[in-house]
């Protein structure tokens, strides 16, 4: 398997605590703009999934911290799409300081595409996505 996905981010002064380091829920922030960021990259945007009457859900999410981040830290976060069998997916996701490859935390969830009409899971959202990507190999499809 080939490099996951994967984006910069700066911690900002204000996405910090009292205790001076990055507050517990900007985690899943950072997280969420590495998936967008990866579906832009492979060529579908959120105008074009709703335009084709899905969307995505995460129905589950796990936080490893390992690390404190603080303010001025540069991260790499990164995305791989774990395909199995079914509605569901898997997404792995690690956050690590870029200056010494420090790992401050790993995301794991559970995601699915929903049928914005019926409120059901897509039965087989690996080929939706192969479907609507420009550039399917970044989901590793």
């Amino acid at each position: 398997m080939s490099e996951p996905f994967s984006v910069r981010v700066t911690v900002r002064g204000y996405e910090t605590d009292v205790q001076g380091h990055l507050n517990q829920s900007v985690y899943l922030n950072y997280a969420e703009h590495a998936r967008w960021s990866l579906l832009k990259a492979a060529g579908i945007s959120q105008s074009g999934l709703v335009s084709t009457g899905v969307g995505p859900v995460a129905l589950e999410t796990t936080i490893r911290y390992r690390r404190e981040l603080l303010a001025g830290d540069e991260v790499e976060v990164t995305c791989a799409f774990i395909w199995g069998e079914g509605k569901t997916f898997r997404i792995e996701q690690t956050i690590r300081r870029t200056d010494d490859g420090t790992v401050a935390a790993e995301l794991t969830g559970v995601g699915g595409l929903m049928d914005l009409k019926e409120r059901r899971l897509v039965a087989d959202p690996r080929e939706r996505f192969r479907t609507l990507a420009a550039d399917p190999a970044l989901f590793g499809l």
